[in-house]
């Protein structure tokens, strides 16, 4: 997230000035193009791992920036949730060895952040989504106590003016509001950096642009959030959705989003600079920015710090960067749109993939991008994110099965590009044979994760299920083989999981049928008896819990019936509730004090899940096991 010293302060002052600086760097960033100062001798790669941490119940952890300040490494920085991380590597010229060498460091680090970790009794876990998080893991107190993060969550509601809204649709459906931006924190992702001339970067851009598609869709790895099966790379909209300022309306105004891909080919350098600054507001601010125009004058390298804050809080797929090294500024992109894991061996081949095509552009394409479809190049970025290896790409004007056009043209131009800056075939096959071996089975963390989940999820709870795989993710990673090599994992696996049965909100049932308060008691009747339920929910129309009917309710009815009564003159009124973060024994003992057999749970007086008997002896048992266990 980049700078920590942000002011959250709105006043019209401070404004003016940050946004003469803004001015100003932009001014001093086309200056320096124009003079030839940008860096173009030597090219470099880089990369960021988000990691998460989770408990020994294999669970989002609050000890993140615990785990940072024993660390003590400049390369580890806090995130926006307290259970993730973020290392940022040491730049690499792009040479033979580079991969390598970033592989080495990428496994130092990371095993230094795992003895750390396990330290607190927690383990790092590589995931685009983490699989085991829940809506307690979004509330506030799992918040990072950092004033960046709070000021975005403060300034983004401002501007929202609402409650954030979730809608992702995939084979299951998932409607959420949420209060805050915590939403985002679920997201980790592999950013893959790759600086690039001056001279060459509205052509690098763009063509990082087309080849997004083909190559998000052989590496993804976060199919789910909250038990629901929703799009391959399921972190595309939900960070989208989870920071978007903007409210609804009832007018057809455009208006991009602070997460997006982008609308048209781009024509010069600054380009995306200046349309950052047109069209998105200010979110933060910083006191210390400096004018540097008067840098340049005085012979001075600029930090552009009031350009880098602002670019910092709009979030492209692929976005450009703007660094020093060694006293020279030098331009980058940033590839956002990987996802993390779900193992080192897999992100490395993914880079390995991403550099070698971005060397590797034909040139036929250099200046030539008016003559392409934009709209093609797009449309294949989410298809990739919906159904990952398994979509088909516009390519070409032609629509390819991404596993042919990756094998077929892709791939043998990955190892052409990496092959041109002098990495040699040993060092180049160790990565995209990696790539090869996942397009050719068609087993990607997300199709392995799928495949697992539908496996699994017949035999137990779905949050049971959430945490089996988080658990089957983490034993196969440790054993260091890449995804296309991992076996499904097993209902079986569960037995050796210690899971916390602790809140009442991770074992309710949410798929509930409900009746309105005047529905005729005859319908209530049947519909309970075809779902062979013995409780069901009475709402009204605005969705509230008014009452509950029971198989006991309807017995004593049918004595005294005229076949006209309806819901609201047969059923239970005062109702017996409870939240979603009751604990699950107070629960139990609250369903056997007051002798009932359902418990409903509310958020507020709205309806949002059920507790039965069943369910409670379900789970009495298994933590009786686990007790004598």
């Amino acid at each position: 997230m980049g700078e920590q010293k942000v002011n959250t302060d709105r006043k019209a002052s401070e404004r003016k000035k940050f946004l003469k600086n803004l001015i100003h760097d932009i001014e001093a960033l086309d200056q320096m193009i124009r003079q030839g100062m940008i860096e173009k001798e030597v090219q470099r790669i880089g990369a960021e791992q988000e990691f998460a941490l989770i408990n020994k119940h294999y669970k989002p952890s609050k000890n993140g920036p615990l785990i940072l300040g024993k660390l003590d490494n400049s390369h580890f920085t806090s995130e926006l949730a307290m259970y993730n991380l973020e290392l940022n590597l040491d730049p690499q010229e792009l040479k033979e060895g580079c991969l390598f060498k970033m592989e080495k460091q990428l496994r130092k680090y990371l095993k230094n952040a795992e003895g750390v970790a396990s330290g607190f009794g927690d383990s790092v876990i590589l995931t685009g989504i983490l699989p085991s998080i829940d809506l307690r893991s979004g509330q506030m107190d799992f918040m990072t106590p950092n004033p960046r993060y709070q000021a975005l969550d403060e300034i983004i509601k401002q501007l929202r003016g609402q409650d954030f809204e979730l809608n992702i649709s995939g084979v299951d459906e998932l409607i959420l509001a949420h209060t805050n931006i915590l939403f985002e924190a679920c997201n980790t992702s592999f950013q893959c950096h790759l600086q690039v001339s001056e001279e060459e970067f509205v052509d690098q851009y763009n063509w990082a642009q087309m080849i997004s598609g083909p190559v998000l869709s052989v590496c993804t790895n976060s199919p789910l959030l909250f038990g629901r099966e929703l799009w391959s790379e399921t972190r595309i909209p939900l960070f989208q959705q989870s920071i978007d300022i903007r409210s609804k309306g009832y007018h057809l105004k455009e208006r991009e989003q602070r997460v997006s891909f982008g609308n048209q080919w781009i024509r010069e350098t600054t380009e995306i600079y200046k349309e950052n600054i047109a069209r998105f507001p200010l979110i933060l601010t910083h006191k210390s920015t400096d004018n540097s125009l008067t840098v340049l004058e005085e012979g001075g390298i600029p930090k552009l710090q009031a350009l880098q804050l602002h670019n910092g809080t709009i979030w492209r797929w692929n976005r450009p960067c703007y660094g020093t090294t060694d006293g020279r500024p030098h331009l980058r992109i940033e590839n956002r749109y990987l996802p993390s894991g779900p193992t080192i061996i897999d992100e490395m081949a993914n880079l390995a993939l991403w550099v070698g095509l971005m060397k590797a552009m034909p040139e036929q394409y250099k200046g030539s991008w008016q003559r392409k479809s934009f709209e093609d190049t797009k449309g294949n970025f989410y298809r990739a994110a919906t159904s990952g290896i398994f979509s088909s790409m516009v390519w070409n004007g032609r629509m390819i099965p991404v596993q042919k056009l990756m094998l077929d043209q892709l791939l043998p131009l990955a190892k052409k590009g990496l092959s041109a800056t002098g990495i040699p075939e040993e060092e180049s096959n160790r990565y995209l044979d990696i790539i090869q071996k996942r397009i050719k089975s068609g087993q990607t963390g997300s199709s392995w994760l799928i495949k697992s989940y539908r496996n699994i999820k017949k035999h137990m709870s779905r949050d049971e299920a959430m945490v089996t795989l988080t658990a089957a993710m983490q034993q196969r990673r440790k054993a260091d083989q890449p995804v296309s090599e991992w076996l499904a994992a097993a209902a079986a696996e569960l037995k050796a999981i210690p899971i916390q049965y602790d809140w009442i909100g991770n074992i309710m049932t949410t798929n509930l049928i409900t009746v309105q308060e005047d529905d005729l008691v005859t319908l209530v009747e049947k519909i309970m008896e075809w779902n062979n339920i013995h409780h069901i929910p009475v709402e009204d129309k605005q969705g509230k819990l008014k009452g509950l009917i029971t198989t006991s309710t309807l017995k004593k009815n049918r004595e005294k019936t005229d076949g006209m009564e309806i819901a609201k003159d047969i059923m239970i009124k005062d109702v017996i509730t409870t939240g979603p973060e009751t604990d699950i024994k107070y629960a139990m003992l609250l369903m056997v004090n007051k002798k009932i057999s359902s418990l409903p749970v509310v958020d507020g007086d709205r309806l949002i899940g059920l507790v039965t008997d069943k369910d409670a002896k379900g789970i009495w048992e298994k933590l009786y096991q686990k007790n004598n266990a």
